[in-house]
Formats: structure tokens, C-alpha cells, sequence
């Protein structure tokens, strides 16, 4: 089989690719290029508070749950015998967070203008809220604070939406209004996935103090490349994993591996129950799709979204994985589990062999396979370091981009 390749890229097309020239950056900056384009035709204060619901009622609609795989399915709906330049463009549909960012600081924006032209106690409570959500989702702050972030965005945006409706709801006539209507969408859209709020009975085994298996059977057999929402105190925090169906079988496993306080509780304390909501939502996995043949690239408990797809086989698939100890850390179920779908894969172990070249060695697989594309679940860094490498090579390259 011969697939149809990409030339490498030029140095200009390269240096696009690359951060800060990101997709996700791309549609934030149209975003906030329409709105300066917007600009030119307000004469009132009324137009910049629609300005303001309607960028509002973007960033939070492009979060919806429903919406992201909806966005996803339109996609991935391409077929494979499309020119892979235009499946390659179709598989960053994970960088629609642009989308989000662009929308949520145009929205500041216009709401900063219309305090000064209409100062008020309410406005300027609500352009503090605005000011803090926005401050705790810097990059730098979000990844030190993590749950101060998510509490502040969680509170502040209800607080906000609150406080907004009332604060329009002065003007004459605004039942009926857009306004009306597009603040209604957007509290619907915040309070849908609430209204699948469970508490779930849960089975976690722990092969190792580094990882827990977590089995869920509560009447919801997601799709490959889903990830779920679990938390264990539900006003405070949530955190997603990549879900693991198995063919056959109803219910799916999360694998999750100790990064932090939350993990950590977790795997110690082994608790019979978690909080889910909302419904199971795409990722970048759910991208494969569009391809004939795919590297997954893996490191460490970056197998858990990678394992849907390798026991799916819906695309021909080959496995690279770098991690410590794959059976002392993951347990022989699993790692055989893997190796009866990708006898092939490739499963460096970084304690026998040392820290690897991982590019060099998804290159290689990429080329013995004949593949069109490489997914890469790692860390942050890891995952910028092979996906621009490789996109440098001219290899469609797909990894998580931790945008806010």
C-alpha cells in the first residue's frame, strides 16, 4: 500500500505551524479581528451590550459538551479518499478552544468600554469577575493553580450570568430581545450538563501505587476517543480522562496515573463511588478516523486514550509506547491486553533501555507502517516536541494543546 504524502513544509509554512502560530491562536485572532472589524458600526451603548452577550454566548456555546462533538462528527465525517492537505486541516478541529479565547477577551473588551460609557456598582462587579476569569486562564497561572482556576471560572460564570441578566434586563425592552434570547441559550447550555449529574458506583483496581484502573458500568458505553468528566466533590472540581470501551462489552475503564493531589487521593484511597455529568465528549483521538493508517505515540498513562482506538482496530494502527516498567506499573492484564491487538507495537521500557529518541523512533514506525498521520498522548512538552518535529518532516502530526 502506497499513501499519498505531503511535501515538507516550506520555511514560512513552517514557522506557521509552530507556536505562536498555532490553529488555536489563528481562530482566536480572527475572532478578535471581527470584533475590531465590529467595532466600526457600534453607536450605542445598547450595540455594545449585544456585542458583549454574543461573544459571551460564543465562548461558552464552543465549550458545550454537545457542540464539541458535533463539531467533531461534521470533522471526521470526511471520507479517506479526500486529499490528505484537506484531512490533515480537518484533523486540528481540536483547536475550535481558539474560538473560545478569541471570544471570551473581545467580550471583556467590549464590556470594559460599556463601564466607562455607563459606570455603575453592578457593571463594575461584573467587569471584576470578567477581569479574574480571564487572569486565572493565563497559561502560566491556570497550570500552577489549577483548581483556583477551575472554581473561579465555575463561580465567577455563574455569578456573571446572574448578575448580567439583571443588569439588561433594566433596559427597555429586552424581553424578546437578542439579547433575551441568546443569554437564555447560554444558561441552558451551562446548567444541560448539570442535569446529568450522578453519583456512580465505581470498581478501581491498582496494579501499582502509579496507576488505577477505573471501571465504570452504570448504563453509558461510550465511544472511542470520549473522554468523561469524574469528580469526587462536584461543586469544587472535575477532572476528564480518556474513557476506555472495549468492544463487546458494556461500560468502559479510565487509566489514571498519579500527577498530582487529586490522583494521588484517589489511588490511595481506592473510593467505591464518583460523580459524572454531562455525556461523553470528543477528543483528539476521535480524529483517527479520517485517516487510513495511524501511529499512536504513547508515553507513560498517555496508553489510556490511545487504548480505545488499538482494541477498536476501526483504523489500522501502530503502537509506540515509552514507559517505566510497563507490566511492574500497569499490570499483565493490561500490557497483554495491549499486545494481543499490536503484537507489532512497539513498548520501550525507559528503565531497561533509557530515555529514547522518541521522534526518531515514531519516524521509523511511521515509515514501516505507511502511515498517513502520528497522534501523540503525552505531557505537555513532550507532545509539542514530537508533534512540531514531526510536522517539520512534513508528517501530519495531532496532539493535545492544553488551550484554555
Amino acid at each position: 500500500m502506497t499513501t499519498t504524502r505531503t511535501d515538507p513544509p516550506s520555511a514560512l509554512g513552517l514557522r506557521l505551524r509552530k507556536r505562536p502560530f498555532t490553529h488555536h491562536n489563528r481562530l482566536a485572532a480572527a475572532v478578535v479581528l471581527a470584533n475590531v472589524v465590529a467595532a466600526f458600526g457600534v453607536a450605542d451603548a445598547r450595540e455594545l451590550a449585544d456585542l458583549v452577550v454574543v461573544n459571551v454566548a460564543l465562548a461558552v456555546l464552543i465549550r458545550q459538551q454537545h457542540v464539541i462533538n458535533l463539531l467533531f462528527r461534521l470533522a471526521t465525517s470526511a471520507p479517506t479518499t479526500w486529499p490528505l492537505r484537506v484531512r490533515r486541516t480537518l484533523g486540528k478541529v481540536y483547536h475550535f478552544g481558539g474560538l473560545h479565547v478569541g471570544a471570551a477577551l473581545s467580550a471583556t473588551a467590549w464590556f470594559t468600554a460599556l463601564a466607562v460609557i455607563r459606570p455603575d456598582p453592578l457593571t463594575w462587579v461584573i467587569l471584576a469577575l470578567m477581569v479574574a476569569m480571564a487572569v486565572f486562564a493565563l497559561p502560566g497561572l491556570r497550570a500552577r493553580r489549577h483548581d483556583a482556576f477551575e472554581r473561579v471560572h465555575r463561580f465567577a460564570g455563574w455569578t456573571v450570568l446572574a448578575l448580567f441578566a439583571a443588569h439588561s434586563s433594566r433596559q427597555p425592552g429586552f424581553v424578546g430581545s437578542t439579547q433575551f434570547w441568546l443569554l437564555l441559550l447560554v444558561v441552558a447550555s451551562v446548567a444541560l450538563p448539570w442535569t446529568r449529574l450522578r453519583r456512580v458506583p465505581v470498581r478501581i483496581t491498582r496494579p501499582s501505587r502509579h496507576v488505577a484502573l477505573v471501571s465504570f458500568d452504570h448504563g453509558v458505553t461510550p465511544f472511542a476517543g470520549s473522554s468523561t468528566a469524574v469528580s469526587r466533590h462536584p461543586l469544587l472540581e472535575w477532572h476528564s480522562f480518556a474513557n476506555v470501551p472495549t468492544p463487546g462489552r458494556t461500560g468502559f475503564r479510565l487509566t489514571i496515573s498519579r500527577a498530582g493531589d487529586w490522583t494521588g487521593s484517589l489511588i490511595d484511597d481506592l473510593p467505591a463511588h464518583l460523580w459524572v455529568k454531562g455525556v461523553p465528549t470528543a477528543g483528539v483521538g476521535n480524529i483517527d478516523k479520517l485517516f487510513t493508517r495511524v501511529v499512536w505515540v504513547a508515553t507513560g498513562s498517555g496508553i489510556g486514550p490511545c487504548l480505545p482506538h488499538l482494541l477498536s482496530r476501526d483504523t489500522p494502527s501502530r503502537l509506540v509506547w515509552s514507559t517505566r516498567t510497563p507490566r511492574d506499573t500497569y499490570g499483565d492484564e493490561l500490557v497483554d491486553e495491549i499486545e494481543a491487538v499490536q503484537p507489532d507495537a512497539l513498548v520501550w521500557d525507559t528503565v531497561r533501555d533509557g530515555k529514547p529518541d522518541l521522534v526518531e523512533l515514531v519516524l521509523r514506525a511511521h515509515r514501516e507502517f505507511d502511515a498517513e498521520a502520528v497522534i501523540c498522548i503525552s505531557n505537555k512538552k513532550t507532545t509539542w516536541h514530537v508533534v512540531e518535529e514531526l510536522e517539520a518532516r512534513g508528517v501530519p502530526a495531532f496532539g493535545a494543546i492544553w488551550d484554555s
